[in-house]
């Protein structure tokens, strides 16, 4: 046990220099290759900024997974290699990476660029047991067994929905990195603590995809040298999206909630940019400068305090997954409630749903102001008498 805890944290060492050295030298190919964001009305950035940088951590993970790991990890107890386990990903994660490189250089159409990640997709459901085939309803609910359609229909869904959350989401230095290792780090601990059949090879994975990160943050973070590009935000999407379907298809309440809440950022900030885009009659994926970080910078906070604000919001959607796990049923559901109730009132109040779409607010307005309440049941009165 000693010398395996030995070699691990050896491998995860390995994993963060590998990334760290890599790093420089993946920013120099950027620039030859043409994998650069020009500024734009879009960009944050002024100046050509090498993307691309994802590269670093694709070489680190598959080093690190496919050659190191498996030398000092046996087989688990149904005799799977790790190396059976993570080659499938590992093509996945490959495929995943050449789309967001191709983007990154000729900017691929959304059509192309969702073809690619449903081909990781499909790898990942044909060649390995992440299957989103049950969930349990919460808080008491059935536990629901898919069939395999369905199941297949799910486990792409989820895969491409949290790969394109996660990349919607990286609009300033640091940020999808930085979140993505507070969400990695309580995936981690709730694969090992929580999850009512921990999955070694799982937890392994995550701390080394975490390393590898660690090792391009430094570089990434504001001021940048380099960004992540599609490359790396397509690939951490995905792979947060593969790793994450262990706790969906478990047999507890809890196990099913943990991923989502961990994922709150992406996940809110993307469904709520998809119904804010229908109301003002526009594509749910046309672009637009309404996300969470874009009404931090509006509100005044500057792009490093954006980025911490939302790293903060990002530690207590991982907070709030952990103390479900040791909350009673009741517990748990009021943590919900409340963390449903925080979301709301955020959203408002920075105006993500758009300008005067404040629903909660009106109606607390309504509950708490007289003068309020009787002018707008005098408005509603009058609508309805024409």
């Amino acid at each position: 046990m000693r010398q395996f805890t030995i070699g691990y944290v050896m491998v995860l060492i390995g994993a963060f220099f590998i990334s760290l050295l890599l790093t420089p030298l993946v920013r120099f190919i950027a620039f030859r290759i043409g994998a650069v964001d020009n500024p734009n009305a879009r960009r944050i950035n002024k100046v050509p900024m090498p993307t691309a940088g994802g590269l670093s951590i694709l070489i680190s993970f598959l080093i690190s997974t496919l050659l190191l790991l498996p030398q000092v990890i046996g087989p688990n107890i149904l005799g799977q290699t790790y190396f059976d386990f993570i080659f499938p990903i590992a093509i996945g994660a490959c495929i995943i990476a050449i789309t967001g490189l191709i983007d990154d250089i000729k900017e691929l159409s959304p059509k192309m660029k969702l073809i690619g990640i449903v081909l990781a997709a499909l790898v990942v459901w044909a060649f390995t047991d992440f299957h989103f085939d049950s969930f349990k309803i919460p808080f008491g609910g059935p536990l629901l067994h898919f069939d395999p359609i369905v199941t297949f229909i799910l486990t792409i869904l989820w895969i491409v929905g949290i790969t394109n959350a996660v990349n919607l989401m990286d609009g300033l230095d640091g940020l999808v990195s930085g979140v993505a290792i507070i969400s990695l780090m309580t995936m981690g601990v709730v694969s090992q603590f929580f999850l009512p059949q921990p999955n070694a090879f799982l937890t392994l994975t995550i701390f080394v995809l975490i390393a590898a990160i660690v090792g391009f943050f430094p570089y990434n973070y504001n001021p940048a040298i380099i960004y992540l590009g599609d490359t790396g935000a397509l690939l951490i999407g995905f792979l947060i999206a593969v790793l994450s379907l262990q706790g969906l298809k478990n047999a507890t309440a809890v196990a099913v909630v943990t991923p989502v809440i961990i994922l709150g950022v992406p996940i809110v900030d993307t469904f709520v940019a998809i119904i804010r885009r229908t109301l003002s009659g526009k594509k749910f994926y046309e672009p637009d400068k309404m996300h969470l970080h874009h009404r931090l910078l509006a509100m005044g906070f500057t792009h490093r305090g954006a980025v911490l604000v939302v790293y903060g919001i990002a530690l207590l959607f991982s907070l709030t997954s952990i103390l479900l796990n040791l909350s009673s049923r009741l517990g748990g559901l009021l943590l919900m409630v409340g963390l449903l109730f925080g979301i709301e009132i955020m959203i408002e109040g920075i105006e993500i749903w758009g300008t005067g779409r404040t629903p909660l607010f009106h109606i607390l307005k309504f509950i708490g102001n007289s003068d309020y309440r009787q002018a707008t049941l005098l408005k509603w009165k009058e609508h309805h008498k024409k």
